[in-house]
């Protein structure tokens, strides 16, 4: 077969780190040997059963109850409970990202944790943040109007935007705006009026903060008529999110905010065509139509890898696995310090993309865990290759398309050293930024 020219490996190189988290050992080349056509078909359809995920214990969490008072005999034992099942949650869930056999659904299951954004800082209890993941991963490749109706009553997302104070004689209306600015029809497509109006929809939800569960009771909820975007009728949240999903700026905005993060941040969506794969609201759908895409192929369109991707792409193809590195709490400082921490979103609109991603300090951080994850990396991929042609190698490990004449001067200079080679290439310019 002949060599794939630069074009090809830079369209391949963008389908395995941002539909997925980057190659294992060997895939790169294997995808390669298919073609482009007949790797995205096999990159962007979740299988129905995954090797590992399927056979993956669940992380150990529990409803711990109210904490007990200060200085109370059990407060320390509390704390210490709850400091542990927030790390059993954190990496039952990066070992997912790393170690699943086709990385798709947990590479949107974290999409998702940004677009419907909580944050444990606030939430402050493992199991409501478990089930949400859960809940997120149930849907991340299925129907869009399943997952709105869910999430609008699910615990942790309810109690992370007050869901829980908003009553019938004083409606609060956090939830409402962010159901329609962040969640389902973007900015500027509603009014303060329809986020006055959908915060009494939502009235008569209860959240039981420590187990994440949720009631209804009637009796705490408006339901009488509103008048929302130019319709009026009664809702409750599970209507209400329907409503607001079925419209035609539900189906631009989700294509947007996936474009935004998948394909471009700076180039914005301008073939709206793609909308039409999103008509049933099939998630799915829309994401194999925008993998797909002829702007994957838009040197243009490069993409700085958000500290997660960087991180686990790493892992992947290091063979690294998070929970059973020796010093676990190293790893979630190096993502706390680099920005980017599961279940730690900085605020309802999720975390930033692209170039927010580099700076001096960023590179520093990034380079000191590099030499942190390749004292413990199996580097046979190129440590059992001849010197001369380890460069080559790396790029195909690593899935780059190809090597600037700067970064190869710097590659040159360790080519005797795989563990310097290596924590050279993951700090690279071409491995940091999806080119």
């Amino acid at each position: 077969m002949p060599m794939a020219s630069v074009a090809e490996r830079r369209r391949m190189a963008r389908l395995v780190h941002r539909f997925g988290f980057g190659p294992r050992p060997g895939e790169f080349e294997s995808l390669l040997s298919k073609g482009f056509e007949q790797a995205a078909e096999q990159y962007l359809i979740a299988p129905a059963s995954d090797a590992f995920a399927d056979n993956q214990g669940s992380p150990v969490v529990s409803d711990q109850g109210r904490r007990p008072a200060p200085n109370s005999p059990d407060v320390v034992a509390y704390a210490t409970q709850k400091r542990a099942q927030l790390s059993s949650l954190t990496f039952w869930w990066l070992d997912r990202m790393v170690l699943s056999e086709h990385s798709l659904r947990e590479r949107m299951t974290w999409f998702w944790h940004g677009h419907w954004a909580t944050s444990y800082q606030k939430v402050d209890d493992a199991l409501p943040m478990y089930l949400q993941n859960e809940r997120l991963r149930d849907h991340a490749l299925g129907n869009f109007t399943a997952m709105s109706s869910q999430m609008v009553i699910d615990g942790a997302l309810i109690f992370w935007l007050d869901g829980q104070t908003n009553t019938v004689k004083a409606p609060n209306e956090n939830l409402s705006r962010e159901l329609m600015e962040l969640f389902t029809l973007g900015v500027n497509r509603y009014s303060e009026e329809d986020v006055k109006e959908t915060a009494k929809a939502l009235t008569g939800y209860r959240v039981n903060k420590t187990s994440g569960a949720v009631t209804y009771n009637p009796r705490q909820h408006f339901s009488a008529a509103i008048k929302v975007l130019g319709t009026q009728r009664s809702f409750d949240a599970n209507s209400l999110s329907d409503f607001l999903v079925a419209r035609d700026d539900c189906a631009l905005f989700i294509t947007e905010r996936i474009w935004y993060r998948f394909v471009s941040s700076m180039n914005p969506l301008t073939d709206t065509t793609l909308i039409s794969s999103f008509a049933s609201r099939d998630i799915g759908a829309l994401v194999k139509a925008i993998g797909k895409h002829a702007s994957l192929d838009d040197p243009n369109n490069s993409m700085v890898k958000s500290p997660i991707d960087w991180f686990v792409s790493a892992a992947r193809a290091l063979s690294i696995t998070p929970s059973k590195f020796s010093n676990p709490n190293s790893i979630t400082n190096y993502l706390d310090q680099l920005g980017q921490r599961p279940f730690f979103p900085p605020n309802v609109g999720g975390w930033p993309a692209d170039q927010a991603w580099l700076s001096t300090s960023s590179a520093q951080y990034r380079i000191q865990f590099a030499e942190r994850l390749v004292r413990e990396a199996d580097l046979s991929p190129i440590s059992t290759l001849a010197a001369n042609s380890r460069l080559d190698a790396l790029a195909n490990w690593l899935a780059v398309p190809e090597w600037s004449n700067r970064t190869k001067m710097a590659l040159n200079g360790a080519i005797n050293d795989p563990a310097r080679l290596t924590i050279l290439a993951l700090c690279s310019p071409e491995y940091v930024v999806s080119a």
